[in-house]
């Protein structure tokens, strides 16, 4: 069922207080965290923070019924991406309505989700209930799915059940039932540095690097070349440099050079193959570089492993919400998510779909629409009716 724009969903005001709080992912979510066990507070909710690797940073998680096994896990994270040097037509931590649509930074990735999730609470504690409905707002997120793990182990370690999990990533409301995994690595080019007019004596950090993120390159040509899966919206893997920070000066060969890059790989393909690769290009070039200096070296630093997910079709989890969608529509995306944490390491099943479209998340003038709103209200409200 899709409710009218013109009246406007109860996650409105809501959203609005969760997109003025700064969460970019390096910056604590604590004042929104606040925010969100007031509010489950004032409804007779009780939360309890799980987190401690990083100080300033928590998931929260909350419960609405029976405290027994199985329900329903409604999953979103409270972190966003940064704005820096992108050109907002309004402030992006000020929610801004324009023709239906409601833009500001983490609209639609995805404190719409958080905001739908809140706005239906009152209705779920008005209802008698056999089964538990959970809430958990995790963080970090944005930066490999990390924030969620502590607590997926404290979970596991309670012997936690549950019968089904939603994360509300930005699906434009449509049932996305399989992602592809995803890594990253930092590399460190450490080389000898001296006056560029004699840099032939010197390591050129900067040139290493270019040559390794020349080979990354070429394998992303390949992953296009190679393996399919036509229902993703991206079919083949991919593999991406996204960060390079090198060098002191023009007339200086630099001696350190530093790029992050990332790659998201179809079900069965190797994730430790596909570093070996990156991994024997860099020992090719030691040899030349440590001719001129013994000290020069290539490293590699993990910074982030998720999991790919995949539920079958024909779940009971996927029916469900095929059945409350009206939709037969199962879809597969490129970008990663939450679930398979939640699927593999915690063993619930779990689909995704939320408000919102990934294709408008990261960028200038993010926006969710009022439609997708109301009809995620109401989608949650069904869904958690059947767990009642």
């Amino acid at each position: 069922m899709t409710m009218s724009s013109s009246v406007p969903p109860q996650s409105r005001s809501i959203l609005e207080r969760l997109v003025s709080f700064d969460t970019t992912s390096r910056n604590s979510n604590l004042p929104l965290i606040d925010y969100v066990e007031e509010y489950l507070a004032r409804h007779g909710v009780r939360a309890r923070r799980v987190g401690g690797a990083d100080p300033g940073k928590v998931n929260l998680f909350a419960t609405i019924g029976p405290d027994a096994p199985g329900g329903l896990i409604l999953s979103g994270h409270t972190d966003c991406v940064p704005v820096d040097d992108q050109d907002w037509s309004s402030d992006p931590f000020v929610l801004a309505e324009r023709g239906g649509r409601l833009f500001g930074r983490g609209s639609a990735d995805m404190k719409g989700f958080l905001a739908c999730v809140l706005a239906v609470v009152p209705d779920l504690v008005a209802k008698s209930r056999a089964k538990p409905v959970h809430i958990a707002f995790s963080y970090d997120e944005e930066v490999g799915c990390t924030g969620v793990l502590e607590l997926i182990d404290d979970l596991k370690a309670r012997g936690f059940a549950a019968d089904m999990c939603l994360v509300g990533e930005p699906t434009g409301m449509e049932l996305v039932i399989a992602h592809k995994s995803g890594r990253a690595y930092r590399c460190l080019v450490t080389g000898l540095e001296a006056h560029s007019s004699l840099a032939p004596r010197a390591v050129n950090a900067i040139e290493t690097a270019a040559r390794l993120i020349a080979g990354i390159a070429e394998i992303a040509r390949e992953f296009a070349r190679g393996v399919r899966d036509d229902d993703f919206d991206l079919p083949h893997a991919t593999i991406n440099t996204g960060l390079i920070e090198g060098g002191t000066g023009m007339n200086i060969v630099p001696h350190h050079c530093s790029f992050t890059f990332e790659y998201r790989l179809l079900s069965g393909q190797d994730p430790e193959e596909v570093f070996a690769r990156v991994k024997a290009m860099a020992d090719a070039l030691l040899p030349a570089m440590r001719a001129i200096h013994k000290g020069a070296d290539i490293s590699f630093e993990q910074v982030y492993d998720y999991p790919g997910h995949f539920i079958p079709g024909d779940a009971p989890a996927v029916r469900r919400m095929v059945k409350l969608l009206g939709s037969n529509r199962l879809a597969k995306v490129a970008y990663g998510t939450e679930a398979g944490h939640f699927h593999n390491g915690l063993g619930v099943p779990t689909v995704i779909c939320g408000p919102g479209d990934i294709a408008v998340a990261h960028k200038p003038d993010e926006f969710v629409t009022l439609d997708q709103l109301s009809r995620c209200e109401d989608l949650l409200k069904r869904l958690c009716n059947e767990t009642a």
